[in-house]
């Protein structure tokens, strides 16, 4: 896959996964949120909790989850500390992360608190 295809992929993954929570009651309040060591997919109000997203996609569930690196986790828990202090009661805002995973045709998987520390 091209980088050009492989990034309207993600981008096409991205807004699968932001209306499978939608769908799902939570509200998006943030997509693509860029911090300043890296980006967060998407970001996801659920009641009182602020819920990060990480999306990968790939051929199958098990390729997609093997693209989650510890350097790409870092970096995500890095930009949800900078984004926490955006929010009302800043670090120590209710939180979790998921992981989404979009397969070649499309079906999400979605791990819950998958990250979580």
């Amino acid at each position: 896959m091209s980088g050009t295809t492989s990034y309207h992929a993600g981008l096409a993954a991205e807004d699968s996964v932001a209306r499978h929570y939608s769908r799902a009651g939570l509200t998006i309040v943030g997509r693509r949120w860029r911090g300043q060591g890296g980006e967060i997919d998407v970001i996801a109000r659920d009641g009182d909790e602020t819920v990060f997203v990480e999306v990968k996609k790939s051929d199958s569930h098990a390729a997609a989850a093997l693209r989650i690196t510890a350097k790409q986790t870092r970096r995500l828990f890095d930009c949800a500390n900078e984004y926490m202090g955006t929010l009302p009661n800043g670090l120590l805002s209710s939180v979790r992360f998921d992981v989404a995973l979009v397969d070649e045709v499309g079906r999400i998987e979605v791990i819950e608190n998958a990250l979580a520390a």
